[in-house]
């Protein structure tokens, strides 16, 4: 194999993403060595002379007991030092941060940038402790510092780019707005809709709403649990699936699922409170007739993409970008946040709706709608453009 033009450090994690990322710029033709774990490992990744594929990160699986846990992320860093050291990749493509975010941000960039290199950084969320309410003067500290070491970031809506500029001073010619790449690395068998209702114990006739990933404050749950609770009565078509393990604070989740077993309308909905494996994501998707994200703060969501992958439309709080992802009518709706009236309302609009109506052939519309707006070609032609500016210098 010939010099790697860079390194993509996945932290071991997101498949969908670093895969999509890996796929799209093995097809630019870019070399490239891709540090990665068991948890992102693929095929693709081996079949390829394009690619050096360099399992450092291993296993993650969580059962394991806390003193293997703390061993196998230090000798992962360890790994992942040594690697730098003699790593022929001048640019260094950072697209998750490791466990230790700390060290990542302060320690881990200096030294990468001691060896000469050129640090390239995805940020899928420019400060992700504001959005979920840990903001302190410490992570403000290290992430500005870690922004600074960056010669150049990725971001994914224009909203995001001016915060960063704004916030933490960082210089506008230095950052891009990449799209979301598409969510196409789960699984997608010949599995009808029929087959995954009757899975999932569903009728035909079922009108039926899906939240899917983390449960987490800002992801709202609670909303569309009220809001489910207000259209369901009187109507014994209406099944809501909650898909997904809680994330973050267990006082949340208590008095969510406290929430859930009080609604008049329990028995309508179904609960799968723990992490879908990709090989089962399709049966949720498939089985939905909208997918609902009640959101009160974010930048973008993947499942938004995975939906559309689907061909799955969605209904949205109007917060972060998502306005600007949902064309109204074509692929869904959006809402007011924190309002459990309103998202009842456009549920219901939605349900009465021509997209809903037609769905049957909307869903192919929704698929090719996504798959040219948020093509994985289109960043791949940013990043490697990047890249070769970056190389030069």
């Amino acid at each position: 194999m010939k010099n790697s033009e860079a390194s993509i450090l996945t932290a071991g994690r997101d498949k969908p993403y670093a895969l999509g990322l890996a796929t799209a710029l093995i097809a630019t033709g870019t070399k490239f060595d891709f540090i990665g774990s068991n948890e992102v490992d693929s095929a693709e990744l081996h079949a390829n002379p394009q690619v050096n594929f360099l399992n450092l990160r291993g296993d993650q699986t969580v059962n394991a007991g806390a003193l293997k846990k703390m061993g196998r992320v230090l000798a992962y860093y360890f790994r992942l030092l040594g690697y730098a050291l003699t790593a022929r990749p001048k640019i260094f493509h950072v697209l998750w941060n490791n466990k230790f975010e700390l060290f990542d941000r302060t320690v881990l960039m200096v030294f990468y940038k001691l060896l000469g290199k050129k640090i390239c950084f995805t940020s899928h969320n420019v400060n992700v402790k504001a959005r979920d309410g840990g903001d302190s003067w410490l992570n403000r500290a290290t992430l500005k510092f870690q922004y600074a070491c960056c010669d150049h970031v990725f971001l994914h809506t224009e909203r995001m780019k001016q915060e960063l500029v704004e916030q933490f001073n960082f210089p506008a010619a230095k950052a891009s707005v990449i799209p979301f790449g598409i969510n196409s690395t789960t699984p997608d068998t010949k599995l009808t809709g029929a087959e995954a209702r009757q899975k999932l114990g569903l009728a035909a006739t079922d009108k039926v709403l899906l939240f899917f990933g983390n449960i987490a404050p800002y992801k709202g749950v609670e909303f569309l649990v009220d809001a489910f609770t207000a259209v369901a009565p009187g109507d014994e078509t209406w099944r809501l699936i909650i898909a997904g393990r809680p994330k973050g604070e267990e006082t949340y989740w208590a008095g969510l699922l406290e929430k859930i077993n009080r609604s008049p309308v329990r028995g309508k909905i179904i609960l799968k409170i723990e992490y879908v494996p990709d090989a089962e994501t399709e049966i949720y998707f498939k089985a939905a007739d909208v997918l609902v994200l009640p959101y009160t703060h974010i930048f973008q969501s993947g499942v938004l993409f995975l939906g559309y992958n689907f061909g799955v439309p969605v209904v949205a709080s109007d917060v972060g970008a998502l306005k600007d992802d949902i064309v109204e009518g074509r692929t869904g709706f959006v809402c007011a946040p924190k309002d459990a009236v309103a998202l009842a309302a456009t549920l219901k609009k939605y349900f009465a709706g021509e997209l809903f109506a037609q769905l049957a052939v909307r869903r192919r519309d929704i698929r090719d709608f996504a798959n040219d707006r948020y093509s994985w070609s289109k960043v791949a032609d940013i990043t490697t453009g990047v890249y070769h500016r970056l190389a030069k210098k």
